[in-house]
């Protein structure tokens, strides 16, 4: 199932992606591509944030079956960014710290072929990005997060579990308990203080503001450590 289903993906890639550059997308598909927005622009690299944030924690969904579509779309459990999203959130683990908190990170910068798996499998633009007109994971500037506590390591409970494509992921949901919503509206402050803008549906994901002068990238984890 799952062999087919990347075989589907990679002819709706090649779709997409005409259909992307008829938007006005660009999309970096090579390592000699990457290098050379790069050189024009430090802030277009696409940092592994551990590297930078050593004690931000882990938990990398779509290297594991435990996400989405039940399929493991990473060879690599890791998790990467553009240089001043990194610089954003260091500066978001520090100030957490403060409070006993930190980060717990699902997912960064994500290659756009991925867009494309999850487009085919779900079918959906509200949970998962429109391949015609790109993610902003894609361009390296949207990250899925949660809180933990420093004391236990326990993740903080939020209204909805990750990737749970119900009204209890809204950031306007005011079900599920007092302790759930005020987790989430501590993420909030944090986040959106210090660049960051909600993506409504999804209590976990935010967007770093300015996104749009990133392009949409689609290289694997493993190539960028080349």
């Amino acid at each position: 199932m799952m062999q087919r289903l990347i075989l589907f993906c990679l002819v709706l890639t090649n779709s997409f992606a005409l259909r992307a550059q008829s938007c006005g997308l660009k999309v970096v598909n090579t390592l000699e591509g990457y290098r050379q927005k790069l050189a024009e622009n430090p802030e277009n690299e696409l940092v592994e944030i551990i590297k930078i944030i050593p004690s931000v924690k882990l938990d990398i969904k779509y290297a594991t079956k435990d996400n989405l579509i039940k399929q493991r779309v990473y060879k690599q459990a890791r998790a990467f960014a553009r240089k001043p999203v990194v610089e954003a959130l260091q500066k978001i683990q520090a100030e957490l710290n403060t409070q006993g908190l930190g980060l717990k990170i699902f997912d960064g910068y994500r290659p756009y072929a991925v867009t494309c798996l999850f487009y085919a499998a779900i079918r959906d633009t509200t949970f998962v990005a429109a391949p015609w007109r790109g993610s902003r994971h894609n361009r390296g500037c949207a990250i899925d997060l949660t809180l933990v506590d420093l004391k236990t390591g326990k993740t903080l409970p939020m209204p909805s579990g990750y990737d749970e494509t119900t009204e209890r992921s809204f950031h306007d949901y005011q079900g599920g308990t007092e302790e759930e919503r005020k987790n989430r509206s501590i993420l909030r402050e944090a986040m959106t203080k210090n660049g960051f803008a909600i993506y409504k549906w999804e209590w976990w994901h935010y967007d770093f503001i300015g996104f749009e002068r990133f392009d949409i990238t689609d290289i694997p984890f493993e190539e960028l450590s080349k």
